[in-house]
């Protein structure tokens, strides 16, 4: 088969690899119908995640078709349509039996892509099939329900449900990518009062009002000030970092209200400053977190319902066989106005329309 195969910093190829094969009675082989590219994958190959050792085959979020289940999986069987989520759980360690599967001790955690081979791959071996597939529901299309793997449940869980938004907040987003615009949508379900995005992108802002945002801003324009005046000079009582830079975690935490949360959902390569010289007397709380995706089941009923709008986070797809092409342009966002490219969608599209 092939497989998009990282062979080290800025070095990666769409080139054969073995067929993934059974190795734990807990295991099932998938075949990958839609992918998509991750910003951390973007990261792997800059090499801000030097765990990922070269010969990895990329990415953690996919859906597919079982092929193949060990004898110890029953949620799932061969011909059902899943989810596969970019978290692996085992179910048994004392991480899992919290929900926190995102830490997983018992061997799952972010592996995919990461510790072992992922989902840019024409098949994929998914350890821990139970707790880490999900069937879909047949009216959800593909190149939607790959949003689900990873995007909305990280910026639900890590942005709104660590940031605590409540009604009636006031709610900044730090970065309209594909996370920040998955924020936006995730936080109007708890009916806030007003959510300001923030970005450099034009195109990017303009996502952002489409899928929700009250009010945006120009990251190089004053958006503390205009954040300023629409709460009187309070603040943001909900931070949401989106970008994974220094400038960005520390514009949240000048942009927050006394006693306000800042939720940093970006993955950083570098270190931030935390300024406690300004901050230790202001009551803030400020939340990290790798998604667990314990809400995945949530989402995925909203999604086919209509209640979360993903229509414009998709904005380029191309066939599987398409990856280094496709990430070429993910990468040059600022020049393509990509925010997520779907990979091999086309064929399988149509059946599900069809059903």
């Amino acid at each position: 088969m092939k497989g998009f195969v990282f062979h080290g910093i800025g070095q990666s190829a769409w080139e054969d690899v073995p067929d993934p094969a059974l190795k734990e009675p807990t295991d099932a082989i998938v075949r990958v119908d839609a992918v998509t590219i991750c910003g951390t994958d973007l990261h792997i190959l800059k090499g801000d995640v030097p765990e990922v050792r070269p010969g990895t085959v990329l990415g953690h979020e996919a859906v597919g078709e079982i092929v193949e289940t060990g004898g110890d999986v029953w949620s799932v069987r061969p011909g059902e349509r899943v989810l596969l989520s970019c978290i692996s759980a085992c179910g048994r360690c004392r991480y899992c039996r919290h929900g926190s599967y995102g830490q997983c001790r018992g061997g799952g955690g972010w592996i995919l892509g990461h510790l072992i081979d992922g989902t840019q791959a024409e098949y994929v071996r998914v350890p821990y099939a139970d707790l880490s597939v999900h069937p879909l529901p047949g009216t959800l299309p593909s190149s939607e329900a790959v949003l689900f793997a990873d995007v909305f449940p990280t910026a639900y869980e890590v942005g709104v449900l660590n940031g605590r938004v409540r009604p009636g907040d006031t709610v900044a987003v730090v970065g309209a990518g594909p996370v920040g615009l998955a924020a936006i949508a995730a936080a109007r379900l708890f009916a806030p009062e007003r959510i300001i995005a923030v970005d450099l992108a034009p195109d990017r802002l303009e996502a952002a009002r489409r899928i929700g945002a009250d009010a945006v801003a120009d990251a190089r324009e004053a958006p503390r000030q205009l954040v300023d005046d629409l709460t009187d000079g309070l603040g943001a009582d909900v931070a949401v970092e989106a970008v994974g830079v220094a400038e960005s975690f520390e514009l949240c935490t000048r942009m927050v209200r006394p006693g306000g949360h800042v939720a940093n959902v970006g993955v950083h390569g570098g270190p931030a400053t935390l300024h406690l010289e300004d901050l230790w007397n202001r009551n803030l709380t400020i939340t990290t977190g790798l998604v667990d995706t314990r809400s995945t089941p949530t989402l995925l009923p909203m999604a086919a319902a209509g209640r979360l709008p993903t229509g414009h986070l998709v904005t380029h797809t191309f066939p599987l066989s398409h990856m280094a092409e496709a990430y070429d342009v993910f990468a040059r966002a600022a020049e393509t106005g990509a925010l997520k490219v779907v990979l091999g969608v086309e064929q399988h599209e149509v059946a599900v329309r069809a059903a």
